[in-house]
C-alpha cells in the first residue's frame, strides 16, 4: 500500500514538474518572442527644428528648382538627407510652437486640445490684450499626462513617447520642450514618457546659446541639465548633439531601440554668433536682398549652418554604426514659419523672409505654417524624391507608431492625425485631406490682420486655402497653386468656394467643440466662419 502511494506521489511530482517546464518554456519563449519583436523595431529619429521657414536651407522645398533664398543658406546636410530620403513639399504645422508640439505630442489638432498660444508659466495666459475681443480661456497650462492629477486649463493626453516606451523603446528627450507650463508635470519630459530628458523644460527660447553664458542661466529662459558645459567656448546646438550621441549609444548598449526626439532650440531667437560659421556670411552679398548681409542675418543664417552641422553629425553616427543605421528611421521637421515681423530679420516685413511665401511666423498665410519636411527610411525611401501628400503636424503622432510597428494601443484622447507610413512606402498613393488650423488668440509680436495675424481659423483643401479672422469676421480665399504669395483675394469672384469652405472649417471646428473668440462690447461668441452662431 505504501509503495502504490509513493509511486503516485512520484508520479504526480513529475507531473507538476513538466507542468512547470512547459509553463517555464512558455514564459520563456514568450520572452524570446518580445525580446525579438523589440530587437527588430526600427530606431526613430525625429529632428525638429524651431522657427525653420520652408525657404531657409539650401534645399528646394518650393519646387525643384532653388530659389535665391534658398542660395543665401548653406545646409550640405539637409542636402545629403534629401539625396538619400524624400522631401515633403506639402508638410504643415501649426503658426506657433507650443499647439505644434502638444500636436506632435498627442495626435490631436489644436481646435480640440485647445493649446492655441505658446505657454510658459503655471496659470498665465500668454495672449495680448484687446480692446475689442474677450478671447476664449484656452489651455495655458498646457498637455499633461494622463496618470497626474488633473490640472486645470490643461490637456490630459496618452503622450507619443509613453506608448513608445511601454513597447519597449528607449525614449529620448534632447533639447526643446514647451508644451507644458512651469511646475506641471507636463513642463519635464520625463513625465510624458521620456527615458532621458537632455534640456527641455517650460521655456521656448535659451536664455543663450551660449556655454560662456552658461545658456541663459538666472534668467526665467535658462537651458537646464546642461551644466557640464557651462563656462565652456561651445554653441548649444553643438552640446545637445553630443549628449544626443550618448544617448543612442546608451540605448544600443542597453539592446533596445531607441526614440530620439531631437528638438532643437535652434534656429530661435535670441541670434547669438555661433562663431563657427558667421563669418562666411558676414558681408556677403545676396542676390534676393540686392544687398549685404547685415549683422542680424549672418547670424541667422549661421544658426540654420549649426543645426544642419548637428543633422550631419547624426548623420555620420549612423554611418560610422552601420547595423543601427540600417535600422533608423530619420524625419526632419520644422515648427512653425519663420520670423517675418517688421524688423525680425533683413528685408521686407512679410515679404522677404518666407519668399514666395507671405507673412511668417504667428499667421495664416503660407509663410507661417508651410514647413521644410523629410523622410529617409532604409530600404523604403527612394533618394532625391519629393511627395506632394500634405502632412498636418498631427499625422506624426501615428506615423511614427505605424512606422514603430506599434499598432495596438489606446489613448485618452482622441486622434486627428492621419498616419503618411503607407505614403512612404508607397509613393504613388495620395489621399485627398483638408488641413485646419484654429487660432482664437492674440499672439504678442504682432496683431496685421491684413498679414494674417490676430484671432484667425483657416482650412486648405485641394488648390484653395480660406482665411477667416475672428475680429473682423472677414473671408479670404487664395489658389495656392497659382498663388503662393496670397496676394489675390478670390472670395468676392468665388463665392460658392468660399461658401463651401467656410461650412467645411465650421463643421471641422463644432466637432472638435473649438473654442470661440467673443465681442467685448457685448460678450456675445463672435459667429463660426459660416455665419451660425451656434
Amino acid at each position: 500500500m505504501y509503495k502504490n502511494s509513493r509511486l503516485i506521489a512520484e508520479y504526480e511530482q513529475s507531473l507538476n514538474d513538466m507542468k512547470g517546464l512547459i509553463a517555464f518554456s512558455g514564459l520563456a519563449l514568450a520572452a524570446l518572442a518580445a525580446n525579438a519583436e523589440e530587437s527588430t523595431r526600427p530606431n526613430i529619429v525625429l529632428f525638429l527644428v524651431d522657427d525653420m521657414g520652408w525657404q531657409d536651407t539650401s534645399v528646394p522645398f518650393y519646387n525643384d528648382q532653388q530659389t535665391p533664398l534658398n542660395r543665401r543658406f548653406h545646409t550640405p546636410n539637409m542636402e545629403r538627407m534629401a539625396e538619400l530620403g524624400v522631401r515633403f513639399t506639402e508638410a504643415y504645422a501649426c503658426a506657433i510652437s507650443s499647439p505644434t508640439r502638444c500636436s506632435l505630442m498627442s495626435g490631436m489638432n489644436a481646435a480640440r486640445h485647445r493649446v492655441t498660444n505658446w505657454t510658459l508659466e503655471l496659470n498665465q495666459s500668454t495672449d495680448r490684450k484687446s480692446q475689442t475681443l474677450l478671447l476664449p480661456d484656452w489651455n495655458y497650462n498646457g498637455i499633461q499626462p494622463d496618470t497626474a492629477t488633473p490640472i486645470r486649463n490643461a490637456t490630459p493626453i496618452t503622450p507619443l513617447p509613453q506608448i513608445l516606451k511601454d513597447n519597449g523603446y528607449f525614449t529620448i528627450h534632447c533639447g526643446k520642450a514647451h508644451f507644458g507650463a512651469r511646475t506641471t508635470p507636463g513642463a519635464n519630459p520625463s513625465s510624458m514618457g521620456f527615458d532621458v530628458n537632455i534640456g527641455g523644460g517650460p521655456n521656448g527660447a535659451p536664455g543663450s546659446y551660449l556655454g560662456v553664458k552658461n545658456f541663459g542661466e538666472g534668467t526665467r529662459f535658462a537651458v537646464e541639465g546642461m551644466e557640464k558645459y557651462h563656462g565652456q567656448d561651445i554653441f548649444l546646438t553643438e552640446a545637445l548633439t553630443r549628449e544626443a550621441i550618448v544617448a543612442m549609444d546608451k540605448a544600443t548598449a542597453l539592446g533596445k531601440p531607441f526614440y530620439l526626439y531631437m528638438s532643437h532650440y535652434a534656429v530661435h531667437s535670441p541670434i547669438d554668433d555661433d562663431a563657427r560659421f558667421s563669418d562666411s556670411y558676414r558681408g556677403r552679398y545676396d542676390e534676393q536682398l540686392k544687398d549685404t548681409l547685415n549683422e542680424r542675418e549672418a547670424r541667422y543664417a549661421a544658426l540654420v549652418e549649426g543645426m544642419d552641422k548637428s543633422l550631419g553629425d547624426l548623420l555620420d553616427y549612423l554611418e560610422a554604426h552601420p547595423e543601427t543605421g540600417r535600422n533608423t528611421i530619420l524625419l526632419f521637421m520644422s515648427d512653425n514659419g519663420g520670423q517675418a515681423v517688421p524688423g525680425s530679420r533683413q528685408g521686407r516685413g512679410n515679404r522677404d523672409q518666407n519668399y514666395p511665401a507671405r507673412a511668417g511666423k504667428g499667421s495664416a498665410f503660407m509663410g507661417g505654417v508651410h514647413e521644410p519636411m523629410m523622410v529617409y527610411w532604409p530600404g523604403v525611401t527612394q533618394g532625391g524624391t519629393q511627395n506632394k501628400q500634405r502632412v498636418m503636424i498631427e499625422d506624426f503622432f501615428p506615423t511614427i507608431l505605424d512606422m514603430a510597428g506599434v499598432r495596438d494601443y489606446q489613448t485618452s484622447q482622441t486622434i486627428d492625425g492621419i498616419s503618411f507610413a503607407d505614403v512612404v512606402r508607397s509613393p504613388g498613393l495620395q489621399r485627398e485631406r483638408p488641413i485646419v488650423w484654429h487660432f482664437p488668440n492674440l499672439w504678442g509680436e504682432t496683431q496685421d490682420i491684413e498679414e494674417g495675424y490676430g484671432a484667425y481659423s483657416s482650412i486648405l483643401k485641394g488648390d484653395y486655402h480660406l482665411i477667416y479672422a475672428w475680429e473682423t469676421q472677414r473671408i479670404r480665399l487664395y489658389n495656392i497653386r497659382e498663388d503662393i504669395g496670397e496676394y489675390t483675394d478670390l472670395s468676392t469672384r468665388m463665392p460658392e468656394k468660399a461658401k463651401e469652405l467656410s461650412r467645411l472649417l465650421t463643421k471641422y471646428l463644432k466637432e472638435r467643440n473649438a473654442q470661440r473668440p467673443a465681442y467685448r462690447s457685448n460678450g456675445k461668441l463672435i459667429p463660426y466662419p459660416d455665419g451660425s452662431e451656434k
